[in-house]
């Protein structure tokens, strides 16, 4: 039986110091991704709050929320009028002193399939993580929704392959990236146009390399001082599974973008690029080790 076709959506916007209002104009995106086709909604990640993780401060923890909770429960209502499935990037509170980095996906009943949390927890200059958040525990997960089978991945877990990969082998249609990254102001000029090459590459590859759908969801805008901070680098896409941009948002502006993803194109470019029929899982123990010490 031939599956149905879906359009997927991906939210950039910009973040203030809020979250009610962040909450709010995420909603207003969602309507406007709905209105113009959009059945799986992404929005970036940790939507509902600027960029906290730049400094180590406890108070941050604040805006964190139980999942189900608050946000799920607005979110879910939406997904329930319109029809839609929104995948959401939450601050997860999982108990006193237990946080994660965290995805809900609502279906259009407005239920909640299920969450995914962050794996690959970054600690770099400006992208403290590691302080708030501690490392997913579920796996890479597959959810099948209404219209596609889905698989969300956060920010840092982009970078890596064996992500994409195990969410592929799961089922998924799509592997959809919220995300936060931009450019140290100091650094864009010498590095900025590498670092967004290779953050765009290496996810146009997962969509080779697997045969999937893939959409990312950025934020956009500079947060934190003046004099610093991060001037977060938009550049949201969508690119089908030979790793062709359907859609791709500019660095500077909100945006909603939108594109049509085919299940039967993604069985064609694996029956021509059978990558998967041929992996050699016999072969590949090593990648379970940390570093072939000779």
């Amino acid at each position: 039986m031939r599956e149905q076709s879906f359009r997927v959506a991906v939210v950039q916007m910009s973040c203030s110091p809020d979250p009610e209002e962040n909450l709010k104009r995420a909603c207003e995106f969602i309507r406007q991704a709905a209105a113009e086709g959009g059945q799986v909604i992404c929005l970036p990640e940790l939507f509902r709050t600027q960029y906290f993780c730049q400094s180590e401060d406890h108070s941050h923890f604040a805006v964190a929320e139980p999942v189900p909770g608050k946000t799920t429960e607005v979110l879910g209502t939406l997904a329930r009028e319109l029809r839609v499935v929104i995948i959401a990037p939450l601050f997860e509170r999982r108990a006193a002193g237990l946080y994660h980095n965290t995805v809900a996906v609502l279906n259009s009943d407005g239920s909640l399939v299920g969450i995914y949390r962050k794996m690959h927890i970054p600690d770099d200059p400006l992208y403290y993580e590691k302080f708030y958040f501690t490392p997913g525990d579920l796996g890479f997960r597959t959810f099948a929704t209404t219209y596609a089978r889905v698989a969300p991945l956060i920010c840092w877990d982009q970078w890596y392959p064996e992500a994409a990969r195990i969410a592929s082998l799961s089922g998924a249609h799509i592997l959809c990236y919220p995300t936060a990254i931009g450019w140290h102001p100091s650094e864009r000029i010498e590095f900025g146009e590498r670092q967004h090459s290779a953050w765009e590459i290496i996810q146009r590859a997962h969509a080779i390399a697997n045969g999937v759908y893939v959409a990312v969801a950025n934020r956009v805008g500079h947060e934190g001082p003046r004099d610093g901070g991060l001037e977060v680098w938009g550049g949201s896409f969508i690119c089908g599974p030979f790793g062709e941009i359907l859609a791709k948002a500019s660095h500077e502006r909100e945006e909603v973008l939108v594109a049509e993803c085919d299940p039967q194109m993604q069985e064609e470019v694996r029956q021509h690029w059978p990558f998967l029929r041929d992996r050699r899982i016999d072969a590949y123990e090593a990648i379970t080790r940390r570093f072939l010490d000779e």
